[in-house]
């Protein structure tokens, strides 16, 4: 359920917030509105614990930033991303909303907005506390499962394709023999190795600069605070929350956010080449390379009957596009720390969570509508690796390298069969047999 317009529960300082920053019509993303919530909660219930605030105020302050944490209140969160850069605004639509909502239980006990839901807190390590958070947890949740799933699919159709040789490419141009499922394994291992430099991230992303309050000092908070915050909001998560190696270091920039963007912009190159491979492998299917079958999801032209054109590929090399966009800006936000405070937070925040969502939705839609039903051709795999003059290289050890390079170039000029022309050069057919078994030369077993 959400709030009528009639009954707005933000404040003055979300008021002019939203009069300051109109500038694109986005808000922060949801996922760090429900983390503000998170942290706010565990904040109440712990300084009730240190005696710091009343229990019923406490209860009544952590049930309403619960609800704000469920998403129950998302459209009370009004301002601008592109907003001051250390998210203050955002911060204090939160302590507003929250307040409100704990008022509204017992107006006879009003909760203040900075006093006691901003207890023990600055937005300058409560709103990157919950940046952080939301790309950990969303990164844990949807990420990482989703290119698991994906790295699978394509092992599997490696397995599948283990026996299909077709013609190998080397700058775009004919290589020795490969098989199809060589090709899919690598593309599994991509995938495989783009899952770790995630993970790898990740436990610095973990380490949250909360407790360090408005310049890293932790100055009007009890020294406990932090500790018992991050226990309450593992507990509550299933996430491994961190204290920072060092608060002026977690305080001061938001090289963790960078790195991830920097594990996420990988990601998206590893797609690209992907896509790209997948979509040139489907083409034709006469005129292309046509050596694999991409399912059919959709006409392809609005003016020639039955083309089919590879959607998917080209959705995944859209968002690969943007994501690397995404880091772009982050590396610049990133670069922009001054002394004890990073103040392009809520744009790392906008790029960092949509490029994490993008390639989580397309590792999905890349599996179950392309990869899931990709066919090989095998005829058309079979015409590629026959017809590959490189496949000449295996008889470098019979007949030297020289000779081998006359006999592809007398095939290319004349356009007749290598086997043709290597008999023409003394080639036996005993030896030219024996090399070029084109299974055992796509093992690398010459």
């Amino acid at each position: 359920m959400s709030v009528s317009a009639n009954q707005q529960l933000w404040g003055g300082e979300t008021t002019k917030a939203v009069a300051n920053f109109p500038i694109s019509g986005e808000p922060i993303p949801a996922a760090v509105i429900h983390w503000l919530g998170r942290i706010k909660g565990a904040a109440a219930r712990v300084n009730a614990e240190l005696g710091l605030l009343d229990a019923g105020l406490a209860q009544r302050i952590a049930a309403a930033a619960d609800r704000v944490a469920a998403g129950e209140f998302d459209d009370q969160f009004p301002i601008d991303v592109f907003q001051t850069g250390s998210g203050t605004s955002s911060n204090m639509n939160a302590n507003e909303v929250i307040a409100a909502l704990a008022t509204q239980a017992d107006a006879e006990h009003p909760a203040h907005r900075n006093d006691h839901v901003n207890m023990g807190q600055s937005s300058n390590d409560v709103f990157p506390s919950a940046v952080h958070l939301a790309a950990l947890s969303e990164a844990t949740t949807e990420l990482l499962p989703a290119l698991e799933a994906l790295e699978a699919s394509f092992a599997a159709k490696a397995l599948e394709f283990h026996d299909v040789v077709k013609s190998g490419r080397t700058h775009l141009m004919d290589a020795v023999p490969v098989t199809l499922g060589q090709e899919f394994s690598g593309y599994a291992a991509q995938v495989r190795l783009a899952a770790r430099r995630v993970r790898a991230a990740l436990p610095q992303v973990a380490q949250i600069p909360l407790g360090g309050t408005a310049t890293g000092t932790g100055l009007n908070t009890h020294p406990e605070f932090a500790a018992r915050v991050r226990a309450r909001l593992s507990a509550d998560s299933g996430l491994s929350i961190s204290a920072p190696e060092d608060p002026f270091e977690a305080q001061g920039n938001r090289d963790a956010l960078v790195e991830l963007s920097g594990a996420l912009k990988v990601i998206a190159v590893s797609f690209t080449k992907i896509a790209n491979d997948l979509a040139l492998m489907g083409s034709g299917p006469r005129a292309g390379i046509g050596e694999i079958f991409l399912p059919e999801l959709q006409k392809g032209s609005s003016i020639m009957p039955g083309k089919v054109n590879p959607v998917i590929p080209e959705v995944t090399l859209q968002v690969a596009a943007q994501v690397i966009g995404n880091d772009g800006a982050i590396t610049i936000a990133g670069s922009q720390g001054n002394f004890e405070l990073n103040v392009r937070v809520p744009l790392i925040a906008r790029n960092l969570l949509e490029s994490i969502a993008l390639l989580a939705a397309t590792a999905r839609v890349l599996k179950q509508k392309c990869v899931d039903g990709i066919e090989a051709n095998l005829p058309g795999c079979e015409r590629s690796a026959e017809s590959t003059l490189a496949a000449a290289t295996a008889l470098n050890p019979h007949i030297g390298y020289d000779k081998a390079a006359e006999i592809v170039k007398e095939a290319a000029h004349s356009g007749r069969m290598l086997r043709e022309v290597a008999y023409e050069y003394g080639v036996d057919e005993q030896t030219y047999n024996a090399a070029m078994d084109l299974r055992r030369m796509a093992q690398g077993n010459l």
